[in-house]
């Protein structure tokens, strides 16, 4: 099993941002655990001799060990060869199903957002959907891994799908035909007028350099002088550190990226912008390196789109170009998730994924919880589902047993501004008839058309 490949796709089924635990230290067993311990070796002995019917001892110390990681923060986990399998698959792109992104939540199979392009996104599965039943079955309660097992499947074939989506009172009913899934992390296309539209979909491997090549890209095909930069992070759940650091210096000449902290100290540093002995570290050549090195689309106005399913190493980026007044950050709060994870190997085909640290943007704030706030905030008021959805969102503050912002929250900074603006009152309805598929990105090209490059940024670099 490759745990570097594990590293490169994590985002395709968690909101984390993945560090190798090549510096973590590895914590003795305090010596007055020896009782706790003997509790579960006496209980194991218990069930063995009195249970029922007759239980495997790998079913019993499975099950102590996912009942241990679950008293910890909702990014910790144990992953066995199944899991490590799937993620490796992912990354590879190598095989055929629906093209989702899922976790567990409270039993139920959720969706944290379907692969754009994919079937899931073609026939309307949206982030925040609860998938609830399998050809009619139902899975609530099972195998995270079984259901994934039974969504895939040859390309072209069919599966039914029973969906709940917080705020509808009926079920949705959908059959959905498998395909081969591509996975094409970064996508750019020239909008009208010379402005870029690049996409992030997820931090997997060299997204740094093909953000780099989609900027080229569009330079090559406009007709002019690029006039502005739209970049997308909206339904993005994260992925590398290492990825978030490399897309960030390209649009920075100086100044940190992030900074994290942890208990130990091989946890506790910070990304500068420009670091050339970071890159050589990563065992990349000097030419390689060279592309990060200074700042790329520097006299160009630029716009970060984020939703609430913008985490991790997407709020990593739009934090730090926030701070250093690089983009106008535009659309919804963020997920929220702070914390780092560093991927700890216990064999050939099983690790825990353990969350080791805090990461605070350049001016020191730490997005546990909270998030990051847009400058402008936009509404997709172009879904017609997007009220519903948005009154039962799920952010990082909503999971069970997540971790605290250290400096704590008032109220306020949690809410959503909920007086009505009288810019976005159309329906999606009346927006279709004027043709405006995706209302934020409309709104983004609208601003970077009626503005200059000064304002944008905010004005406040250096």
């Amino acid at each position: 099993m490759k745990f570097a490949s594990l590293l490169r796709s994590a985002a395709l089924v968690t909101a984390v941002a993945l560090i190798p635990a090549t510096t973590a230290t590895m914590a003795q067993v305090d010596g007055r655990a020896g009782p706790e311990l003997a509790k579960i070796f006496a209980i194991m002995q218990r069930v063995q001799a009195n249970y029922v019917e007759p239980v495997e001892d790998e079913v019993l110390v499975r099950g102590a060990i996912d009942g241990m990681m679950s008293a910890l923060d909702p990014h910790s986990a144990y992953l066995d060869g199944g899991d490590l399998e799937r993620l490796n698959q992912l990354i590879d792109g190598n095989y055929s199903g629906l093209g989702l992104s899922v976790i567990q939540e409270d039993g139920a199979v959720k969706v944290i957002s379907p692969f754009k392009g994919s079937p899931a996104d073609k026939m309307g599965i949206k982030a925040g959907d609860f998938i609830t039943h399998l050809e009619g079955e139902l899975i609530v309660g099972g195998e995270l891994d079984d259901a994934v097992a039974r969504m895939r499947g040859p390309a072209g074939t069919s599966i039914n799908l029973t969906i709940f989506r917080p705020g509808r009172d009926e079920p949705l009913e959908l059959s959905v035909t498998r395909g081969v899934i591509e996975l094409e992390p970064v996508t750019h296309e020239l909008m009208p007028g010379n402005i870029g539209h690049i996409s992030i979909n997820e931090f997997s491997a060299d997204v740094g350099r093909d953000v780099y090549d989609a900027w080229a890209a569009l330079q090559t095909e406009a007709t002019g002088r690029m006039a502005g930069l739209v970049l997308d992070l909206r339904s993005n759940p994260g992925g590398s550190l290492d990825e978030a650091v490399a897309l960030t210096d390209l649009f920075l000449e100086k100044g940190e990226i992030v900074s994290q902290r942890g208990r130990s100290w091989g946890e506790t540093f910070d990304f500068q912008a420009d670091d050339l002995d970071y890159y050589l570290r990563r065992r990349m050549t000097r030419s390689q390196a060279q592309i990060f090195m200074g700042e790329i689309a520097g006299d160009v106005p630029m716009i970060v789109l984020i939703d609430a399913g913008s985490a991790s190493a997407s709020e990593i980026v739009a934090g730090a170009l926030q701070d250093h007044g690089r983009a106008l950050i535009m659309g919804q709060r963020s997920f929220g998730k702070g914390s780092v994870q560093s991927l700890l190997p216990l064999g050939p085909d099983s690790a825990l994924k353990l969350t080791t640290a805090r990461y605070y943007t350049p001016k020191g704030k730490s997005v546990q919880e909270g998030g990051i706030a847009p400058d402008i905030r936009v509404p997709q008021i172009s879904d017609p589902d997007f009220a519903l959805r948005e009154k039962y969102r799920t952010r990082e503050s909503d999971l069970r047993g997540h971790l605290r912002n250290e400096i704590g929250l008032k109220d306020e900074e949690m809410v959503e501004d909920s007086i009505a603006d009288p810019r976005f009152q159309l329906t999606s309805e009346e927006l279709e008839e004027k043709g405006i598929e995706d209302f934020q990105l409309h709104y983004a090209l609208e601003t970077l058309r009626r503005t200059t490059a000064s304002s944008v940024a905010l004005n406040s670099r250096g």
